[in-house]
Parts: structure tokens; sequence; C-alpha cells
């Protein structure tokens, strides 16, 4: 997995690349440079990133993206929604140090994580 970000006066682009059966599938998402639209950003072009893996099989909407405090813990979560069937997933992952990207991009697959196979088979 990869992240990369490029900002250029008030937008910013992030684009992750994720690797899958040895090739490389990219998403990318635009929009206001800041702190508060970030993990928006992050998630969206993670979303984009899990369709190109598919081939367009999926279609899916980032409903929310958040990090919060648990304990003495941060935790990154992202509810997913499947556009066909209005069907929501939702999945965390623990913020490791400060790399609330990674926890970002992490919450977002672990939300799809255990139906992908599924929602593609269907």
């Amino acid at each position: 997995m990869k992240i990369a970000e490029r900002t250029e006066a008030t937008e910013s682009t992030v684009t992750i690349v994720l690797d899958w059966n040895d090739e490389e599938h990219s998403g990318s998402a635009s929009g206001p440079a800041d702190e508060t639209h970030r993990p928006r950003l992050i998630g969206e072009a993670t979303l984009r990133a899990v369709e190109a893996v598919t081939d367009g099989a999926l279609d899916l909407d980032l409903a929310a993206i958040a990090t919060t405090p648990l304990g003495e813990l941060r935790v990154a979560m992202a509810q997913i929604g499947l556009k066909a069937t209005g069907e929501m997933f939702v999945g965390t992952a623990m913020v490791a140090d400060t790399d609330q990207e990674t926890a970002t991009v992490k919450a977002v697959l672990d939300a799809l994580n255990r139906r992908i196979t599924t929602l593609l088979a269907s």
C-alpha cells in the first residue's frame, strides 16, 4: 500500500496504490487541502483503488470516516456503503503512533475485507 498526496494552492489530491495479485491498482480523490477534509480524501481514494481492483464490479460510497480516542488508543473508523444494495459495512484500525493516514486506509479495507469475495461472487 502506498499513499501519495499532491497539493496545489487550496486543493489536494490523494492517491492510494494497492497491491493485489502482483498488480498495482490506484485510486485518487481531490478536495480542499486542509486537515479536516484529509481523512475523507484518503478514504475516497482507497475506495477508488478497491473499485480498480474489482475492475469496477463494485460501486462503493464512503458514508463516514472518523478517528476517535478509545481508552488510551486512537482508532480510525470507516462506514462504507454498497450503492447497488444500500448495504453498509464498518471497519476499524488502530492508529499507530501518529500515522492516521495508514489507519484510515486500513479501516476502509477492514470494512470490506470479509465481504469482498462474497460481493464479487454475487
